[in-house]
């Protein structure tokens, strides 16, 4: 199966927990060693969202603090390369070209950000379409999609299962500053739909969640297009 993980920026705080991170690459390596074809991406985090902050009260565009986070994205990236040993790609793909050479090695692939104005959830949805993945799964620091914010709404309910054309109308007046995309953006979203990518979005907080869903189980929220049947 080709599997792509969008492995969010809260795997990654600003003090490391290395811990979890040899958590999250054991789980890719068993998955890679059962011969799944698997791409993560990385998203920037807490550190990250500092950096960009820092750089827009000195004067940077929004341009310059979509390419602070993309930094970020991809020293998070470094850290799974560095546990990953010989089963990863050892450079992180900048490009499409770069992305496809790293694939066809048959290892491992991990990046973070591509280009500005673009979230690692859009990279996620446009490498799903590049490889044409069967599954993309969104590790996040919730247990799934919901109503509105359960951080804030105590009364927020979870959905088992949700269409993107649900999904934009819920997301379409979000803010889509630097480092501020919440779940995911219009571009992802759009890119997903067109390309009938089946999503599951799951809590991080296990890292085994992830082959959960990949051995079938049903957790978290699905996402698919509107023409797809339930799962």
């Amino acid at each position: 199966m080709r599997i792509v993980v969008k492995l969010g920026g809260h795997a990654f705080p600003l003090k490391l927990d290395v811990g979890t991170i040899t958590q999250y690459t054991k789980v890719f390596r068993k998955m890679w060693k059962k011969e799944h074809k698997l791409i993560v991406i990385t998203g920037g985090g807490e550190h990250a969202r500092i950096f960009i902050e820092a750089a827009r009260k000195l004067g940077a565009n929004e341009t310059m603090c979509d390419l602070t986070g993309i930094d970020s994205t991809r020293l998070n990236a470094r850290m799974l390369i560095a546990g990953l040993g010989d089963d990863v790609y050892p450079s992180i793909p900048r490009s499409i070209q770069e992305i496809n050479t790293a694939f066809e090695r048959g290892k491992i692939v991990v990046l973070g950000g591509m280009y500005p104005g673009q979230s690692t959830d859009a990279v996620a949805a446009m490498v799903s379409e590049l490889i044409r993945a069967s599954l993309l799964i969104k590790v996040t620091d919730a247990d799934g999609i919901y109503t509105t914010d359960p951080k804030k709404d105590p009364t927020a309910k979870k959905l088992d299962i949700i269409s993107y054309t649900q999904l934009l109308e819920m997301l379409i007046h979000k803010s889509v500053w630097a480092g501020e995309y919440e779940l995911f953006d219009p571009v992802s979203i759009k890119i997903m739909d067109r390309s009938k990518i089946r999503t599951r979005v799951i809590s991080g907080r296990r890292p085994e969640n992830i082959e959960r869903v990949v051995n079938g189980e049903k957790i978290g929220t699905l996402v698919i297009s509107s023409s797809q049947t339930n799962s």
